[in-house]
């Protein structure tokens, strides 16, 4: 026997056959859930249940124990176990859809080792229809995606990708170092549901670790000029002082901004490194008490998402306004292994800077 879910705030409902996730049954059903990773890693496909519940074949490493508790769950996961009422994140009705562009390399360059930025224009002369904080897919020779964050706003008419090197990846290892200007190649966005929530107008705390600075960065890059923008505490946690590939611009913002607090965090800095150290959640915690009155987004590995999460929360973090997205290496259905997924890692999507 089939179970019915109703979304109420959007009007509309659908069928779940036993054992259909969530997510498989909105799709077949063309209801449209936020999602990225379908791996339970990044937390984008996050619902709320009003009525009824569901369950997993194992808990998804996207949700914490608190979320459960609040009565989050995730979609791409969970199963229901009978009729089900559910709240989905509006912002998931008012972004734009995808498309295949043609897009032409202006530019390749080392942003640090391992670290490379690839820089891309639309050759079909569509305007740059996307949020800031999306991603893009890049399609290899054979059609296979990679995934992504564009760490530009929209406003400054390119798309600039920061690529995480993956030993062995079709892409970074393999058609990355043959790119050059004037090379064309295929790419689907905008994708994805990291992205500024202007009606919470709370300040903001943004935490990133390796290229998962690329769409905070995109979104403060969008804020930087707008004489309204919230205070903003952001922190980006590296390995070594060389790692810092960003540093000198994000130093600069400070000017940018009425209100703006940049805290790079390195986990194994030299011995002239004078800044703080350790784990970027831990810095962020050492630094908060209370928490209940911002808007956080995190992004980077799953496992900082999910220790962060956790700290926070315990600071009075509200759940309804954490906002998430991981990088990985596994794969979706339609992925390779050597792709960085987004909405975590292989789930944020698992994304930015992050496909192989």
């Amino acid at each position: 026997m089939a179970y019915r879910i109703a979304i109420p705030a959007a009007g509309e409902s659908f069928s779940a056959e036993p054992g259909e996730t969530l997510l498989a049954a909105a799709e077949r059903a063309g209801v449209r859930l936020p999602h990225d990773c379908q791996a339970g890693g990044c937390g984008t496909c996050r619902i709320r249940l009003l009525d009824g519940a569901v369950t997993y074949d194992e808990f998804p490493f996207g949700l914490t124990p608190e979320e459960e508790a609040e009565g989050y769950a995730l979609a791409c996961q969970g199963v229901p176990a009978g009729d089900l009422v559910i709240a989905v994140p509006s912002v998931a009705d008012d972004l734009p859809e995808p498309r295949r562009h043609a897009a032409t390399v202006t530019a390749v360059e080392s942003a640090c080792d391992g670290v490379t930025r690839l820089t891309l224009a639309l050759l079909d002369g569509v305007p740059f229809g996307y949020w800031a904080g999306q991603y893009l897919n890049i399609r290899l020779e054979d059609g296979e995606p990679r995934s992504f964050s564009m760490a530009s706003a929209p406003a400054r008419g390119v798309l600039d990708v920061h690529v995480r090197r993956l030993p062995g990846g079709r892409f970074t290892d393999g058609l990355l170092p043959r790119l050059k200007p004037g090379d064309r190649l295929e790419v689907d966005l905008p994708l994805g549901s990291f992205v500024y929530r202007e009606a919470d107008y709370r300040p903001l705390l943004m935490v990133a670790t390796g290229t998962g600075i690329a769409p905070v960065r995109a979104i403060l890059d969008a804020l930087k000029d707008d004489p309204d923008a919230p205070p903003v505490d952001l922190y980006w946690g590296m390995r070594t002082e060389a790692d810092l590939y960003l540093d000198a611009e994000l130093r600069s913002w400070e000017a940018a901004f009425a209100e703006f607090r940049y805290v790079p965090v390195l986990s194994r800095g030299g011995p002239l490194w004078r800044g703080r150290r350790g784990y970027v959640q831990d810095a962020v915690a050492a630094d908060f008490d209370d928490l209940s009155e911002h808007a956080i987004y995190l992004c980077g590995s799953p496992a900082m998402i999910a220790e962060a999460k956790r700290a926070f929360l315990d600071r009075g973090a509200s759940v309804q306004h954490i906002y998430a997205e991981g990088f990985t290496t596994a794969a979706r259905p339609a992925i390779a292994a050597d792709s960085v997924l987004h909405g975590g890692w292989a789930a944020s999507a698992l994304r930015s800077g992050n496909g192989a």
